[in-house]
């Protein structure tokens, strides 16, 4: 077969049809996804065992693999974008967002240099100034997209290092500085501040409230114990929707201490930061605009499949000094007018992330993103008020954005075992924490499909199930 007829080895008219197949399984997906369990009845190995052990010597048809996809893998996965998909952060995957992924793979840029990919960089430059304008952010406010808020807030701390003790880039890190979190705060910041060399020693766990909001007396009382024992403090972090219960911290009177002190400030709203899109919801971020640094995930709440999350900062150069080393193979003309996107973090290589963005935005607009939020929010009180009405569950936490966190009154064990059965039907899938010692149960609304039938559908099964537990261990049930 000529060159003409073929790409890269598989004809046209073969690509052009296995598109076809895929886009179509796609659609039908969708269309059908109600009808798949949400988490897999699969157990450990069960894949491995169904995969040949040693690779293929020689190439399949596309249509073999395509099937292996469908009978095997498909299976075997939690369906992250399922509307009954309520655990941890659920993440949407929208139509025009997959079109962009498959667009950017066509593309495979690399944007590392603004040469290697001028589209790349500077649509990325464009569609984080629209989002920032949705938020109500000044311009001074740098973006740049890594994959996940586990690495923005590794860079977060990372400029914060640098702002404390610049000399560290050629010097190495002096010992003593200080990082202070809640005892909420996503553990990636702890384990950003191991893979930094801060020390767990250095790490400081403010307590909170009973909203699960870190207390700023508390934060101030060991910034204040800190300096008198000669040590450095370096960097808070403050939330916007923690993880466990998406309470948000009191960021204004955080920022007062962290200004009095010349402490690097960074806002993780990784979740909440999405729903300041909408315009009465705008409250979430009161105080970010004072931030050293903000980071929010688009693929947690705006509708952008995995990964994207995008870190904003006020101190760009910063940022910059605290990673940036240009090999001679990778230096440009001092005179061009350009971002290095690499220079602006450790990875090299970065993937085509913000045409998915793009595609989102200019798709729905905010006024459609607005209506999406909007009914994730009202769907989320719907839960609470079904909670609050049914005298066996309690909430556990305020409800402030599209997370609801309960339990069942009859303790640590009932709540494990409840959670656990509701998975297993393959109807619903939800995670847990834990809250001063109980068992909680966390039910989040985020997917664009998610429909009224579907938490009310959802709401009927817990019920259902507590209520046949309920017979099970009433000899020897015990409240927690």
């Amino acid at each position: 077969m000529s060159d003409d007829q073929s790409i890269a080895g598989m004809s046209r008219s073969d690509f052009l049809a296995a598109a076809r197949a895929h886009a179509e399984w796609i659609e039908h997906y969708f269309e059908d996804i109600r009808n798949c369990r949400v988490l897999p009845r699969t157990k450990p190995g069960d894949l491995r065992a169904l995969l040949p052990s040693e690779a293929p010597e020689t190439g399949e048809p596309i249509d073999r693999i395509f099937s292996d996809f469908q009978s095997k893998i498909v299976p075997a996965s939690t369906l992250w974008n399922h509307p009954r998909f309520f655990g941890y952060y659920p993440i949407s995957s929208a139509p025009p967002a997959i079109l962009a992924e498959m667009l950017a793979a066509t593309l495979n840029v690399n944007a590392m240099l603004w040469k290697t990919s001028p589209a790349a960089t500077e649509l990325e430059e464009v569609t984080l100034s629209w989002l920032r304008q949705w938020l109500a952010l000044t311009d001074e406010y740098f973006g740049i997209v890594y994959d996940t808020a586990s690495v923005s807030t590794f860079h977060a701390l990372s400029a914060a290092r640098e702002w404390a003790d610049p000399t560290c880039r050629t010097k190495g890190m002096r010992p003593g500085l200080t990082i202070y979190l809640s005892e909420h705060t996503h553990s990636s910041a702890e384990k950003a501040a191991i893979a930094l060399g801060f020390g767990q020693d250095y790490v400081r766990k403010i307590g909170t409230d009973s909203a699960f909001r870190m207390r700023p007396d508390l934060l101030q009382k060991a910034i204040t114990e800190d300096l008198a024992a000669g040590l450095r403090p370096c960097a808070v972090v403050a939330t916007v929707g923690t993880t466990s219960t998406a309470s948000i911290d009191p960021v204004s009177a955080i920022a007062d201490i962290a200004e009095k002190h010349n402490i690097w400030l960074h806002v993780d709203a990784a979740y909440g930061g999405s729903a300041a899109v909408v315009p009465e919801m705008r409250f979430v971020l009161d105080g970010a605009e004072r931030a050293h640094s903000i980071v929010l995930n688009p693929h947690k709440w705006l509708y952008v499949p995995f990964d994207l999350s995008v870190f904003y900062t006020r101190y760009p150069d910063v940022l910059k000094r605290s990673s940036s080393l240009v090999a001679d193979y990778l230096k440009t003309p001092e005179d061009a007018d350009v971002v290095n996107y690499m220079d602006y973090g450790i990875q090299l290589g970065r993937r085509f992330r913000a045409l998915k963005l793009w595609y989102v935005m200019r798709y729905y607009g905010r006024d459609g993103i607005v209506a999406f939020l909007r009914e994730s929010l009202r769907l989320a009180q719907l839960v609470k008020t079904w909670v609050e009405e049914d005298p066996v569950f309690e909430l556990c936490a305020p409800v402030l954005f599209s997370l609801v966190c309960f339990r069942h009154k009859s303790g640590n064990a009932f709540n494990e075992r409840l959670l656990a059965e509701i998975n297993a039907t393959g109807q619903a899938f939800l995670s847990h924490t834990v809250l001063n010692g109980q068992y909680a149960l966390r039910l989040v609304v985020g997917n664009m499909l998610t429909k009224e039938d579907d938490v009310r559908e959802t709401w009927t099964l817990i019920r259902d199930i507590s209520t046949r537990l309920t017979e099970e261990f009433a000899p020897t049930a015990a409240h927690v």
